[in-house]
């Protein structure tokens, strides 16, 4: 009976871990939440993934080790398009072809009141925050702020503004996937991580703190 309690024990723990894990495992969903933003992070949509880094890639490889203007590609890509797109459709009606196939060229009001509510809400943010921070006085929130925007700048330094979307999309493009499907590995490493440094911490405030007492003793 007592050999049988800490495997049964043993047992409990192993689920209550692995229910734990599982539980972990669903916040990058949950953080994400539904819809195609998070199925194309998460490569659940493989192909327009594929499609967005493939073409952000050949983007930044156009504008950045080619040497091309952002306006020069824009220009000549809209040229060839329309044209392709006009002798396309003279040869559908003379050859009883289909014609392209264009999609209905409208933005509906869905989408316009989705991005004004979007917009709303960040202007809002922005609005509260500069509140709390110039009528409230919060210093705390200000200090936030100065050290992300210094964060901006310093990084801005570093790389120009299409290196840094292009590095934005490749880590949105891989970091999620990465943890959602490695999450247990990377919790684990990040834990023992912790640990050593919380140990680490520890031991120079307690040898701080040892150098403070014997200078006190010498005073």
């Amino acid at each position: 009976m007592d050999a049988s309690t800490p495997a049964h024990a043993s047992a409990a723990e192993k689920d209550l871990l692995v229910s734990s894990r599982s539980h972990c495992r669903k916040s990058v969903q949950q953080f994400l939440g539904e819809g195609s933003v998070a199925d194309v992070l998460l490569w659940k949509n493989q192909a327009t993934s594929g499609i967005l880094l493939v073409s952000s890639s050949i983007i930044w490889f156009l504008f950045e080790i080619a040497g091309y203007s952002p306006l020069l590609v824009f220009t000549n890509s809209l040229l060839i398009l329309v044209v392709t797109l006009f002798f396309w459709g003279k040869l559908a009606y003379f050859l009883n072809w289909p014609p392209p196939p264009l999609p209905n060229l409208q933005i509906s009001d869905d989408s316009i009141l989705k991005i004004s509510s979007d917009v709303h809400v960040l202007i809002n943010r922005v609005l509260e925050t500069a509140h709390a921070i110039i009528v409230e006085g919060n210093v705390k929130l200000l200090l936030k702020v100065i050290v992300s925007i210094w964060i901006a700048a310093f990084v801005g330094g570093l790389f120009n503004f299409i290196t840094l979307v292009y590095i934005g999309v490749v880590l949105s493009l891989t970091v999620p996937a990465l943890y959602n499907n490695y999450q247990d590995h990377i919790d684990d490493k990040l834990s023992a991580a912790h640990k050593v440094l919380s140990a680490q911490l520890q031991k120079f405030k307690l040898n701080m703190l040892t150098i403070q007492s014997e200078e006190k003793k010498l005073h």
